[in-house]
């Protein structure tokens, strides 16, 4: 099993969302963060004085997938959240060892 987390730009959270429950992702965690990579943010001007903004919005998406869905996953978020633009994020992939459903007991793929 493999826990893939991917940050992304708010604006395409339905869209990939969208693509990962046609695949076949039954669940997924969601979160508002904040944060920037490479670029450092940028600046804005707001009555005349110049503000930098250097922890953008992005959204955290994570999921624990079946090893054989992972390369499917991998590629359909690389697609749906892709613009071309700087800031499009980044996907991280961990090896997750055990799941445990808490309300049966289930362990392993079973539980996911």
């Amino acid at each position: 099993m493999k826990k893939i987390e991917a940050i992304i730009q708010p604006f395409k959270l339905d869209e990939v969302k969208d693509a990962l429950i046609k695949i076949g992702v039954e669940g997924m965690t969601v979160s508002e963060v904040r944060g920037h990579g490479r670029q450092k943010g940028h600046t804005e001007v707001y009555r005349g004085h110049e503000y930098k903004i250097d922890l953008l919005p992005k959204v955290k998406l994570e999921m624990v997938v079946r090893d054989a869905l992972t390369t499917q996953v991998i590629e359909t978020l690389n697609t749906a959240a892709r613009t071309g633009k700087i800031g499009d994020g980044k996907i991280f992939v961990s090896t997750i060892e055990e799941v445990i459903r808490i309300r049966n007991g289930d362990r392993g793929e079973s539980a996911l």
